[in-house]
């Protein structure tokens, strides 16, 4: 009965996967049409007369930007004039008009700078009578690393691994990384202004705020050098931040290095940017798979942030509620969470926020029966593991007791993806090449 609910839980999961497949996701958004000898080019809400441009171009980085280049390169056919994106390794796929750069994620590498560059330059290249399409998905801020100058990769490096280990959320990590990059924070679309610029989105942020999608390239930005100085007072890693991104950061602060591109600069008056897929919509399309498989289905949130152990005692709380007095929707009920949590790293093991948030609510819910929990990453990956994700149910901690584990002590270490693998939990779809955040499916009966 637990193998059926996990494969049960698979499917549902599987079901919000497919509903963020990058490539239906531009293909939808993205036609070329003719009719009555007129030529239309439908981008989402907006259309143009394709005669009007001289060159279209591809630009674009990401875990989905290859999915999405392939859906316009379709769209568009003989009318693309070609492009680059930037992908992380093991996502790329071949491409006809457009060149794929696969790069380093979530620490940027050489491979990323040079991605960088070469966007950088078709931006630049492009004209005004011009139309450039830019791809953004999750992954993108890690892969465009574009050192602002005194700033080295390994600064950066360093920099990126210090806020992700402090247990920043990805809005304050951008604020830092904005103001140390000569491509994030808008600076993408001032390269290529005065050209025309639509940029189609897959959001992995929570609220699907443009400026923090891939540290909006793009997009306005409301963040301030003070704003990236108190992010590193605030987790306390200024101290041990490279002192070059320190003192870039500081004569930011003073006005004696640019700011990045402001709300209500004339540069966005020549740029649409539109989401085309995120989080909600993979839960609508969970939650009418889990209605099929006859389950009183509730999306809880598609915008969960905070601790990963921390969420899983809500949820946890939510799944007692639910067995103790049917409330907020009685069994068989599936519970669905959407957003993206973070870790404290204090321990050395291996793992990952999904991974983590699993082993927490299996030591919350204890030998509960009745309670089969998934919760993965919709990209493939989890942490610096192999693995999505775990399940967690009534078998977890007895499977661990007869193999002579303690869960607590594999959860204070962070060692969440060691403590799986000898369970049996891990849950693996390889590259998924989107990513909208995580899923977390609780089945409860």
């Amino acid at each position: 009965m637990i193998m059926a609910k996990r494969s049960e839980a698979k499917e549902i999961f599987l079901s919000a996967l497919e509903a963020a497949s990058p490539y239906e996701a531009v293909k939808k958004n993205v036609r070329l049409s003719s009719s009555k000898g007129r030529d239309r080019l439908d981008i989402g809400p907006l259309s143009f007369d394709p005669n009007k441009f001289k060159r279209i171009y591809v630009i674009g980085a990401g875990k989905a930007s290859c999915g999405m280049a392939r859906a316009v390169e379709e769209a568009l056919g003989r009318r693309l004039t070609g492009g680059s994106v930037v992908t992380r390794y093991g996502y790329g796929e071949r491409l006809k008009g457009v060149q794929v750069i696969e790069a380093g994620h979530p620490i940027p590498d050489r491979n990323g700078i040079m991605g960088a560059i070469e966007l950088t330059r078709i931006a630049e290249h492009a004209w005004p009578e011009d139309l450039v399409i830019c791809l953004i998905s999750g992954g993108a801020s890690a892969l465009l690393p574009a050192p602002v100058p005194g700033v080295t990769l390994r600064d950066k490096q360093r920099a990126t691994r210090l806020l992700i280990e402090s247990g920043a959320t990805i809005h304050e990590i951008n604020a830092v990384r904005k103001h140390i990059s000569m491509i994030k924070g808008g600076h993408l679309l001032k390269a290529a202004s005065p050209a025309r610029v639509v940029s189609l989105i897959i959001s992995d942020v929570v609220g699907d705020d443009i400026s923090s999608i891939a540290s909006g390239p793009t997009a306005p930005d409301s963040t301030t050098y003070m704003d990236a100085i108190s992010v590193l007072k605030k987790y306390k890693i200024a101290s041990r931040v490279p002192a070059a991104v320190i003192k870039h950061l500081k004569n930011g602060v003073r006005g004696t290095v640019e700011e990045t591109p402001k709300p209500g600069d004339k540069i966005f008056a020549g740029c649409d940017n539109l989401i085309v897929a995120d989080n909600g919509a993979s839960l609508e399309a969970a939650k009418k798979k889990a209605v099929s498989l006859g389950y009183k289905t509730l999306i809880l949130s598609s915008s969960v942030t905070g601790h990963s152990r921390d969420t899983a005692d809500f949820l946890c709380a939510v799944i007692r509620e639910i067995k103790k007095s049917g409330n907020p929707v009685g069994p068989p009920a599936c519970i669905l969470l959407g957003g993206e949590t973070t870790v404290e790293l204090k321990g050395k093991g291996l793992g990952g926020r999904m991974q983590e948030f699993a082993l927490a609510a299996a030591l919350r819910l204890g030998a509960m029966e009745g309670v089969t929990l998934l919760a993965a990453g919709t990209d493939g990956t989890d942490g610096p593991t192999d693995a999505a994700g775990a399940f967690a149910d009534s078998k977890t901690l007895k499977k661990a007791r007869q193999a002579g584990m303690d869960p607590s002590e594999f959860l204070e270490n962070n060692d969440s993806h060691t403590f799986f693998k000898e369970v049996g939990g891990l849950f693996k779809t390889g590259p998924t090449g989107t990513n909208v955040m995580d899923v977390i499916v609780a089945i409860i009966e």
